[in-house]
Formats: structure tokens, C-alpha cells, sequence
């Protein structure tokens, strides 16, 4: 028996083994919601209700601004935003109309942001008024031609909109249009020269979204995701919940621009005309408030979110009777951890188990899911509705017996187009095997059971997972070392109880420069102008050398196993 078998399909009860794919767009499927759910409250943020008949007619108001703007299809548009309503129909309108979005997080730092734009060769640019320093002081390194300026205070109920700008006018100074800004009022109000209603003619195979990751090399890559990638994955995501219906809520505080929040906490919800309650930034102080609000029916997050969940004394008397799936993605769910989120969920009112979900934003996200109500201890659960899992021995297409460890590969209708520009980067991920299949090769490191439950071990290639985002060392030595203080550095993982891991750095400095705090802030200041605020080292630690390898490479094993012991003498 070999994992084409599918051995996992007798643990899926009423789910279908096999979904039928529309040969549709994103905005397509959406729009469908008009006629089926007019009514259904599509958005909620903050309070303030948009149905589906509301938001489809907002994107459909976007996309002719667009079009005003003269952007077109096959045109990308960098999307820097938090979850909001405008991120929303910002994206769906750009595929209506045949443009691809750039999903780029908006705390990126400046020159990560110019690479984002640059690489993808984005038009326009969608971002909130806070960030527009940012892209002032980058204007002159990127080619644009509009910067969209949104406001949050401007899709908040109308009271609540005052007090938030009331309570931010200090911090964020007005906009108002200007060379490439554009405000958003000023950008919609041009829909109206607009009168073509124009929707491109694009299908299921076209590229509809662009996402970031590190690829298999640990060095970013655009990846390329289609809108077959992104409705398979919400037919999917639906059909393996085994209890996802109409009308249902979900809490999305996973980023948009991630594949989890985009993929499952926006597309999936929306396209199986349910609701999204859209929460911008994500605070686990108000998190247990929100939960008695909104009382949702699904929520998702990193193992972090849940360590963070059971130590809060605001959770008291929350009763969560109302969920009906609570699910685990971005980084390895400890089997400590999921008992202790079980016994959390039954002491205050849910039947519901977590689940687990594994996958890699080069199939948009989950594509593996731990069944409702059965679990295997350590197992990240069984494939989903068409998608395959084998285990192969590390670089071959030579599958492994059950039981034995080897490369996680995945095929199915989520697996991605390609890696953008990267043709070299896209054949070692996306493989075609002896048997006519094609495969992608995760870089991830696990076994299968004979009843086909997978179980994650360790990554093929050094990563760090710090609170459920992807960082690769790799890229934060090349920016430290770009300091002229600098000789070289490397970067690893720390054990920590609330993000997983956190990232410290050991720095040798050039011959003559001095050990010192000064020096030390100068390289911290330098990394902070490059490096995302998520990914900064809490830590630059000066060595006169660092351990090496036999063939001279820096040995970062061993400094993991120093600052293992180390917290092993402190008793953590």
C-alpha cells in the first residue's frame, strides 16, 4: 500500500473523498454569495455589518476606481494592510478585473517593503495612513504610480470612528492627496467617470494572488498562487471541518497577508457565505472580550495565540459553547499544549477539540488537518479532500515505507503555479515523479502511519518559527553583516514559552572595534531600518569566534545547545 492508497479516507465519515472545482475566479465565487446569501453578514468589523449584497457591490465600486486609475490586468498592486474592510474589497476587486495583489505585511521594514514592490513590479500601492512615512522615505527606490492611503477610523461604526481618530490624531498626522497619494475617498469618488461594469475574462488556472515565503533555500521567493489554488482550498477547508455552514463566524485575527488569515480566515469564509469579523491587530488583552462579542463559531491561530489564551485571567467567564472549530496552524502544536487547550475548551463550556493543520504557503496554507473528535497523539491529522501525502528519502522521488522518516511532498489542486521569476527555485519544489504526478517537495522533515496520519519531525533546511511566522537566518546574517562594525554573524532559534522561538545573534566584530554598548546599538539600529519588528534579535551577543564545523562552516547547533542549557539551569 502506498500513500496514493489514501488509507486516511475511512477517518473522514461524511466527508466527500473527492470535491468538484469551479473553473471560476476568486471574485466569481463571491459574487455568487449575492444571489444565495444577500442578506448574510459578510464583514464585521468593529461592529459595523456589510452583507454580501453590501460588499460585492463595494468591490464592484473599486474595481471601476481602478480601472479610473488605469490599472489593468495582469497589473500588480502591493496590498500593505491589516485586516480591514478595505484590504477586502481592495483584493477581490483586483481580481475581478484580472490584476494580481501583493500581499506584503505592513510592519515590513522600509527596505523590505521596496523589495516587495520591486520584485513583483507593482503599479499601486494600497496602505493605512499610519504607514505612509514609510513610504515616504522609500519613494524614491520604488516605481509607482499611486499610493491608496486608507484610514481604519473610515470603516468603523460612525461613534467609534471619532474616538479612534480622536485617540490617534497625535500619532497619525492627516493625509490628503499629493504627487503619488492618493486618499481613499478621493480614489473611490473616481468610480464614478467609470461606466463599463468590466470584469476581466480570466479562469480558474490564472494567477490571482502573490505571497511571500522563503522556498526551499531559505531566501525569499515570490509564490505565485492561482484562483483554482485558493477555491479548492476553501471547498477543502470546508468539506474537512466537517461542520462549516452557511452563516457561520468566523474570528479573523490571522493576517490577511499570511496564508492562514487570506486563505482560510478570508477566502474560505466568504466564499461559503459566512461571516468574517475582521480584527486589524491582534492583542491578546482584548482577545477574551472579543470572544464574548462576537461568540464565533471558528477560530484559528499559532500555538503562541493558545499559550497566550490559557494564561490570561481574562477568560474567566468566557463561555465558548458557541465554537464548532478551533484550529492550529504556523508551527508544531506540542502534544502538552493540546491537552492543555482541550481541557481549557471543555472547563469553559466547548465539546470541541483543537485541531491541527499543517501545510506551507506554496499551498496557500492547511492542507492536512487533524480529524473532529479523533486525534492521534503527535499526528498534525490526514490529508484533505484531493490532496495527497507521501514520504520520501531526503532529494529522491523514493518513497518511504510507512513508519520511516523522510521528505514531506504534496500534491493537489492548492499547490501553487510557481515561483515568481525563479524557474530554477520552482523545479526544485515542484517535482514530477515516476508515477505522472506532480509533486512539491516541502523541505519538511516527517513520517506516515499506516492508516495515512502524518506526523512533522523537523525541517530539512535551517528555519526559525518565532509566534507562527517563517524566518530564515540566513537573511537577517546577511543584513547584520552588511554593518561595517561587522565580520560576520549567524542567527538562531531560542526556546521560548510564549513565541516558540526567539532570534539571537552572535556577532564577531572586525579587528580593533570595540565590544561596546555604542557599537552594539549602532548594529541594533542598522537591522532595525532592514529587518521586520517580528523578526529582530532580542539579543546581539559578541564572540572573539564561533564554533566551526569541520569544513569551517559556523556550527550553530552548537550554540542552540549552549542556549538550551542555559535555560536548563535556570529551570525553564
Amino acid at each position: 500500500m502506498t500513500a496514493i492508497d489514501r488509507p486516511w479516507l475511512k477517518f473522514y465519515g461524511d466527508v466527500p473523498h473527492n470535491l468538484d472545482y469551479p473553473d471560476t475566479t476568486m471574485y466569481e465565487e463571491i459574487a455568487k454569495n449575492v444571489i444565495s446569501y444577500p442578506s448574510n453578514a459578510a464583514l464585521n468589523f468593529y461592529g459595523k455589518i456589510t452583507t454580501f449584497k453590501e460588499l460585492v457591490k463595494g468591490i464592484d465600486t473599486v474595481a471601476k476606481a481602478l480601472r479610473a486609475y488605469q490599472i489593468e490586468p495582469g497589473d500588480k498592486v502591493t496590498i500593505c494592510m491589516p485586516n480591514c474592510p478595505q484590504a477586502v474589497m481592495m483584493f477581490y476587486a483586483l481580481n475581478k478585473i484580472g490584476a494580481i495583489p501583493n500581499m506584503v505585511h505592513p510592519l515590513s521594514a522600509e527596505q523590505e517593503i521596496t523589495f516587495y514592490v520591486n520584485f513583483s513590479k507593482s503599479v499601486a500601492v494600497l496602505t493605512l495612513d499610519q504607514f505612509v512615512p514609510k513610504f515616504e522615505s522609500i519613494l524614491q527606490d520604488i516605481n509607482v504610480k499611486h499610493i491608496i492611503v486608507a484610514k481604519i477610523a473610515d470603516e468603523l461604526p460612525a461613534i467609534k470612528g471619532i474616538a479612534y481618530s480622536l485617540m490617534n490624531r497625535k500619532k497619525v498626522k492627516p493625509v490628503k492627496s499629493h504627487g503619488v497619494f492618493v486618499t481613499w475617498k478621493e480614489f473611490i469618488g473616481k468610480a464614478k467617470t467609470v461606466k463599463e461594469d468590466f470584469k476581466a475574462n480570466t479562469s480558474g488556472k490564472d494567477a490571482a494572488a502573490i505571497l511571500y515565503s522563503g522556498g526551499t533555500t531559505g531566501t525569499t521567493k515570490g509564490i505565485v498562487l492561482s484562483n483554482l489554488n485558493f477555491n479548492a482550498l476553501g471547498l477543502q477547508t470546508a468539506a474537512a471541518s466537517e461542520v462549516f455552514e452557511a452563516g457561520d463566524k468566523m474570528l479573523a485575527i490571522m493576517p490577511i497577508f499570511h496564508g492562514f488569515g487570506l486563505g482560510v480566515c478570508v477566502h474560505t469564509v466568504l466564499m461559503n457565505g459566512s461571516t468574517c469579523i475582521l480584527i486589524p491587530q491582534f492583542s491578546i488583552k482584548d482577545y477574551p472580550s472579543q470572544l464574548k462579542q462576537y461568540k464565533p463559531n471558528f477560530i484559528a491561530g499559532v500555538p503562541t495565540l493558545w499559550e497566550a489564551l490559557l494564561k490570561s485571567d481574562k477568560m474567566d467567564d468566557v463561555d465558548l459553547s458557541c465554537l464548532k472549530g478551533i484550529f492550529s496552524g504556523g508551527d508544531s502544536l506540542s502534544v502538552e499544549l493540546k491537552r492543555k487547550v482541550d481541557i481549557f475548551l471543555k472547563e469553559h463550556g466547548s465539546d470541541e477539540q483543537i485541531r491541527e493543520g499543517f501545510g506551507l504557503t506554496e499551498c496557500v496554507t492547511a492542507s492536512c488537518l487533524t480529524p473532529r473528535r479523533y486525534n492521534r497523539e503527535g499526528s498534525i491529522g490526514v490529508p484533505f479532500p484531493d490532496t495527497y501525502y507521501k514520504i520520501v528519502k531526503p532529494y529522491t522521488h523514493e518513497e518511504q515505507p510507512y513508519g520511516e522518516e523522510g521528505e514531506i511532498v504534496i500534491s493537489g489542486p492548492t499547490v501553487m503555479m510557481e515561483y515568481m521569476d525563479n524557474p530554477k527555485e520552482t523545479h526544485n519544489c515542484l517535482q514530477q515523479h515516476e508515477d505522472g504526478m506532480l509533486w512539491m517537495h516541502t523541505g519538511d522533515i516527517g513520517y506516515m502511519d499506516e492508516d495515512g496520519f502524518v506526523y512533522f519531525k523537523n525541517r530539512l533546511k535551517r528555519m526559525i518559527v518565532s509566534s507562527g511566522y517563517n524566518i530564515y537566518p540566513g537573511q537577517l546574517e546577511n543584513i547584520i553583516d552588511e554593518h561595517e562594525a561587522v565580520l560576520y554573524s549567524t542567527c538562531i532559534g531560542v526556546r521560548d514559552s510564549y513565541k516558540g522561538q526567539k532570534i539571537k545573534a552572535f556577532v564577531v566584530l572586525q579587528p580593533g572595534v570595540p565590544q561596546s554598548e555604542e557599537t552594539r546599538n549602532s548594529i541594533r539600529e542598522h537591522c532595525k531600518k532592514r529587518i521586520a519588528k517580528y523578526a529582530m534579535p532580542y539579543e546581539f551577543e559578541f564572540r572573539n569566534e564561533l564554533p566551526k564545523t569541520l569544513v569551517g562552516k559556523v556550527a550553530f547547533n552548537k550554540l542552540e545547545q549552549e542556549e538550551e542549557e542555559k535555560l536548563k539551569q535556570q529551570g525553564k
